[in-house]
């Protein structure tokens, strides 16, 4: 059993940048893939960025491609989601889910088993 928790949404003006954080449970952090999913008002929700166990395979969906990033330290059992110069487009409740896998980073929330409560990030024109 593993057990996210999200941190480090809000509000921010249009262009700024925030950072979130997913904190997990647990020993074996390093053998999870991490993803980041979101989901705006009245929207399904949809795939951001995800991240192999060792960190050197990620995806980034082509929408936020050049502006988000996302890293993981399997230290500190956290993964991040960089976000730059946001966009209204961006407002969403943000989710990071993990899935046990040894194969490609996957962008389709049915593959992943656990998830986190979520944090808002509203950003404002």
């Amino acid at each position: 059993q593993v057990q996210l928790v999200e941190s480090g949404g809000g509000l921010v003006q249009a262009g700024n940048s925030l950072r979130l954080s997913c904190a997990a449970s647990g020993r074996t952090f390093s053998i999870y893939h991490m993803g980041w999913f979101r989901q705006g008002a009245g929207k399904e929700r949809e795939f951001v960025a995800g991240i192999s166990g060792s960190g050197e395979r990620t995806a980034l969906a082509d929408s936020v491609k050049g502006r988000f990033t996302i890293s993981r330290d399997n230290a500190k059992n956290t993964v991040y989601l960089q976000m730059n110069i946001l966009k209204p487009e961006d407002t969403a409740v943000y989710y990071c889910a993990a899935r046990r896998s040894l194969w490609s980073v996957s962008t389709t929330p049915e593959a992943y088993e656990y998830w986190g409560q979520g944090t808002q990030v509203t950003v404002s024109s």
